[in-house]
């Protein structure tokens, strides 16, 4: 029973740590979101103003345009799985790249 709990203990850690990454990362793309999604409602409602002192409907095309930028980045946040294997792939494969060049640029 005790190599049982060893065997836990070692592998609950790692999963534990994976999930708190995942975790904040979720946290900071919800955030991120947030922030977009204040700016937009700020500077549009700016906008708006703007138009209707100067008796124009040009603040609809900003509103629109960037409303459709606020959405693909809700979406991306909201509806689409976080930590997929698709973006590990993609880390690693950056990793790779990185550790394997001695070039004193990176970009």
């Amino acid at each position: 029973m005790s190599s049982t709990a060893n065997f836990n203990d070692a592998a609950e850690p790692t999963t534990a740590s994976r999930i708190d990454k995942l975790a904040r990362r979720r946290a900071k793309a919800k955030m991120g979101w947030f922030a977009h999604a204040t700016a937009f409602t700020v500077v549009n409602l700016g906008l708006i103003t703007l138009s209707l002192m100067t008796g124009g409907t040009w603040a609809i095309y900003p509103l629109l345009g960037w409303g459709v930028g606020l959405a693909m980045h809700g979406v991306s946040v909201w509806a689409l799985p976080q930590g997929s294997a698709l973006m590990d792939r993609m880390v690693e494969k950056e990793r790779a790249k990185l550790s394997g060049s001695r070039r004193t640029d990176l970009w």
